[in-house]
């Protein structure tokens, strides 16, 4: 048996683990474990180079004040990755193929325009990440860790080749390491558990300043690219063939999504944590990954620095592969358009290397990628939620009363937040009470 075949089998078994799960032939966790995967690739949407640089400001700056706020983002995204994945369980079709089905011409090309602009800044962001991290670690030219991460990210997506499983095993390496990375700086930077429970029990904001961070946090959690992943990622893992089935498949997804998110929020409460121990006692002025990186080592020592820029690097590798899947799948469930992984790589790399190029300041070009993202998240909210609450596409799956009640009420909570970073962003002040 060749190579190829061999790994190729790997998803093969998956698929075949999963039957016997729906057959009643397996239980416990061995029933779970081939449904697990979609949710962890998601999840490293939650834990990219963008919410570091958050993350790190906000412990910085405000030690644990805002850590309710990290808590609420994840239950927002919580919400739409299960709904997202809902909608590729029960209909086995993904949501921009549902857009190009159910939309007239002109909005579904005006959808995917968004949604493409969303992906290619969503990996611009993380692209950057990943270098700036090969960069500062090995004192490398940015320019020249660019190249290495295209390829070293190229090599990760080519497992795609090969089936689902293999490339879902790799990202779900990254997410552990990610997490064991953090566990290590809370272990030598201890953060006061007190005020941990107090920023996450007590929601306040201290000032206006940490309006516009808070409305940061939660307008750049829920990422359209992940939303659209989701439900692309459930259509061809395991064959469903009754509702009985679906639903048990349903049971698995919310409880992978949980899960998987759940670690994503940890890791984020941990950055925060950590910056709020590190930084806030004295270089409360620590706001980007680069200062804090450089800080780190006089503080904590070299160790603790290295341990961070690992972390880093993960989060820019594995979440610059997952933006490069969500762009194919936008790209071909919207036109029915397939292209070579090499030139969707090509695509998705060329802004980061203008901006080195042109030598435009990285962390700007960071902040107008976020910027980017608020625009085009209300596509794929709002078409998931309109989906979703349809009977003629859902059925028996169709949103419950309640549901649809919370899926509004969030997506109206992400949407006026989004509206609110764009104002801060243009410079307009919105008087908000805080304390």
């Amino acid at each position: 048996m060749s190579a190829t075949t061999g790994r190729a089998t790997l998803s093969t078994r998956t698929t075949a683990a999963g039957r016997d799960t729906l057959a009643g032939r397996r239980r416990g966790l061995a029933a779970f474990l081939p449904f697990a995967g979609p949710a962890v690739i998601a999840s490293i949407a939650y834990m990219d180079p963008g919410n570091f640089a958050t993350n790190i400001q906000a412990g910085a700056r405000y030690g644990y004040a805002l850590l309710w706020v990290v808590v609420l983002a994840n239950l927002v995204a919580m919400l739409f990755q299960s709904l997202s994945a809902k909608l590729g369980i029960v209909t086995g079709q993904s949501l921009a193929a549902h857009c190009r089905a159910r939309f007239p011409r002109r909005t579904r090309l005006a959808m995917w325009a968004a949604s493409e602009l969303a992906a290619m800044a969503t990996d611009l962001a993380e692209f950057l990440g990943g270098a700036i991290g090969l960069s500062l670690l090995l004192g490398i030219d940015l320019m020249l860790g660019l190249v290495i991460t295209g390829i070293l990210t190229y090599a990760i997506l080519l497992l795609g080749n090969r089936g689902f499983r293999p490339i879902e095993i790799v990202v779900a390496g990254f997410v552990g390491l990610i997490g064991l990375c953090y566990a290590i700086e809370l272990f030598i930077a201890p953060p006061d558990w007190h005020g941990v429970l107090r920023g996450i029990a007590g929601p306040h904001l201290p000032d206006a300043g940490a309006l516009s961070l808070a409305v940061a946090i939660i307008g750049a959690t829920v990422m359209p690219h992940a939303i659209y992943l989701h439900s692309a990622l459930m259509t061809d893992r395991v064959p469903v063939h009754n509702d009985g089935e679906r639903r048990q498949v349903l049971r698995f997804s919310n409880i992978e999504v949980l899960c998987a998110l759940g670690v994503a929020g940890i890791v984020n409460m941990a950055m925060v944590a950590m910056a709020a121990a590190t930084f806030h006692p004295g270089h409360s002025d620590v706001a980007e990954i680069e200062t804090a990186y450089r800080t780190l080592t006089p503080l904590l020592g070299g160790a603790a620095a290295i341990v961070f820029m690992a972390s880093l690097l993960a989060s820019g590798f594995s979440s610059s592969v997952v933006a490069t899947m969500a762009g194919q799948t936008i790209m071909q469930d919207f036109l029915h358009l397939r292209t070579p992984l090499w030139l969707r790589r090509a695509i998705t790399m060329a802004p980061a290397f203008v901006v080195v190029g042109l030598g435009l300041n990285a962390t700007d070009c960071l902040v107008y990628s976020q910027v980017a993202l608020s625009l085009t998240l209300p596509v794929p909210m709002l078409a998931l939620l309109l989906l979703t609450n349809d009977r003629a596409v859902m059925g028996a799956f169709v949103n419950t009363r309640f549901m649809r009640i919370i899926a509004t009420s969030a997506t109206v909570l992400v949407l006026t937040l989004n509206i609110l970073l764009l104002f801060s962003l243009a410079g307009i002040d919105i008087p908000m009470p805080v304390g």
